[in-house]
């Protein structure tokens, strides 16, 4: 089966931009220039800048164009996406790093986000999600088990938490909190930093129908990543 002309478009401007010919901020070829070039129309050509715009490979800028975004990997404040998705979509190899997979008792922060008595048993994880093979993402989340008593037997090597989650028990809602944090050796470690780099830190609680799910902290080196959005108002 042939590939979509959209997809060539893409893959076009993702090769050129890793191959390091199209730098941060540099401008890429308008919808006409990118519809002559593929032989396309520029409906299919603007689908193609539309879907690498929203991966965060590139940015527009009202009546300039389009350009090369920063290289810090992105993702969106509005919306709650799976990691392995936004660096595919980046057109970027996803890995992952299983660290921890156990059952401990809930400390008092722990049984508050999660709405449990302090002490009782908790599900933790503990993944290192890696873009073109280096750290992006150090995700421990904390598992309510009376909603979610599978969650231990899964292999997060080949699905995601996030994934999983959205399978059994469908978010219905979410509230996180984004804050700069200075980074300990064992971070430092984990997420390959420089000396005295700082990191962003996500921390996310999770409902579904029956109640609180999850209590995620997802923490980035400060150099690769940035959070965004777009609001329009009417």
């Amino acid at each position: 089966m042939a590939t979509a002309k959209f997809t060539l478009i893409k893959q076009h401007i993702t090769g050129k931009i890793e191959a390091g010919e199209w730098q941060e901020n540099a401008q890429v070829p308008s919808e006409n220039q990118l519809a002559e070039q593929f032989n396309c129309s520029r409906m299919t050509a603007r689908r193609a800048l539309t879907e690498l715009v929203e991966a965060g490979v590139l940015e527009r800028s009202q009546g300039l164009g389009t350009f090369v975004a920063s290289l810090k990997s992105q993702s969106s404040m509005l919306a709650i996406r799976n990691i392995a998705d936004e660096i595919k979509e980046r057109g970027h190899g996803y890995s992952v790093e299983q660290l921890d997979l156990e059952e401990i008792d809930a400390i008092a922060p722990i049984a508050i986000a999660l709405g449990l008595e302090e002490g009782d048993k908790v599900y933790r994880s503990v993944l290192l999600h890696c873009e073109q093979g280096t750290p992006l993402q150090l995700e421990e989340r904390f598992i309510n088990p009376k909603l979610i008593p599978d969650y231990l037997n899964q292999d997060f090597s080949q699905i995601t938490p996030h994934e999983y989650l959205s399978t059994v028990a469908p978010l219905t809602e979410a509230r996180h909190i984004i804050e700069a944090i200075p980074a300990g050796q064992q971070l430092k470690e984990q997420l390959h930093l420089k000396a005295n780099e700082p990191c962003l830190q996500i921390l996310r609680r999770t409902w579904s129908r029956h109640g609180v799910v999850s209590f995620a902290r997802l923490v980035h080196p400060g150099s690769r990543f940035r959070v965004g959005g777009h609001l329009t108002f009417k």
